[in-house]
């Protein structure tokens, strides 16, 4: 198993650092989406021997859905701390999965080396969607197939965006990543190299309350966390009330169900 370094965009630094904030923690965030990751893994599809490549891995979770098919796994991020923890986790998977740090907008691999390609909320936070679209058409070989699961533009996902951004004093991206949610963009941006279908889901994750979803945030999930830790503690406890308000609304005689409206992109390429 690889997991050799390569340059990432100085614009994706800051990026980089914010998601490996969470370390191999953010795993149990993954754990949480698993229900859309595995959505995206059985579309795509992959068979014994077929050459994958997962785009902003994380910590690894799609690469290793990929893997227990049999296929040959290259995954790629732009984090140095979550490539680590995506080793550590996948040391049992077979074919081993090679593991390298890359850019979206600029992937080390020649035309059409790859049979499928996979990203599950991962491309969509690249800054330049325009050219991370292209990367994706370029790696992919003629035939090939794209899978992509992106968050809707309106729902769950684009509510907890506004509440964490009311706390943040980051300027806001020029392109929403919430944009790949729409068919219509995703034809603007990939719809040159691939032939496009889309399939509508939800994530269904659950959590005791509050409680557990801020702790499972704040351990995790390296754009919250990060945040925590730059706030002094007035500005924390405000984040922490809208969090909570925000949370509340999925509650259950059981705790919360959260669900989290998502697309599912599906391409051929041309």
């Amino acid at each position: 198993m690889s997991h050799t370094q390569a340059h990432v965009l100085a614009h994706h630094e800051a990026a980089a650092h914010m998601w490996g904030h969470g370390g191999r923690a953010y795993d149990d965030i993954s754990f949480g989406l698993s229900d859309a990751l595995a959505h995206a893994a059985q579309r795509l599809n992959p068979g014994p021997g077929d050459r994958v490549l997962d785009v902003a891995t994380g910590t690894g979770w799609s690469a290793r859905n990929a893997a227990r098919r049999g296929a040959a796994v290259t995954a790629v991020d732009i984090s140095a701390e979550l490539l680590a923890a995506a080793a550590e986790l996948s040391a049992h998977a077979r074919p081993p999965i090679a593991f390298q740090q890359a850019d979206a907008e600029e992937l080390p691999f020649e035309d059409g080396r790859f049979d499928r390609v996979i990203s599950t909320f991962g491309v969509i936070f690249a800054a330049n969607q325009e050219q991370a679209a292209t990367e994706l058409g370029r790696v992919c070989r003629r035939g090939g197939r794209l899978c992509l699961a992106t968050w809707a533009p309106e729902g769950a996902v684009a509510d907890f965006f506004v509440v964490i951004a009311k706390h943040a004093d980051a300027p806001r991206p020029v392109a929403s990543p919430l944009a790949w949610g729409d068919p219509s963009h995703v034809e603007r941006l990939l719809g040159r190299d691939f032939t496009l279908d889309f399939e509508p889901g939800v994530n269904h994750a659950y959590h005791d309350g509050v409680d557990d979803i801020w702790a499972w945030y704040e351990r995790g999930f390296g754009p919250l966390r990060q945040l925590v830790t730059t706030l002094p503690p007035q500005r924390t406890a405000a984040l922490r009330a809208d969090c909570d308000a925000y949370h509340r609304h999925y509650e259950t005689p059981l705790g919360l169900h959260v669900k989290r409206e998502y697309l599912l992109v599906r391409g051929t390429r041309r």
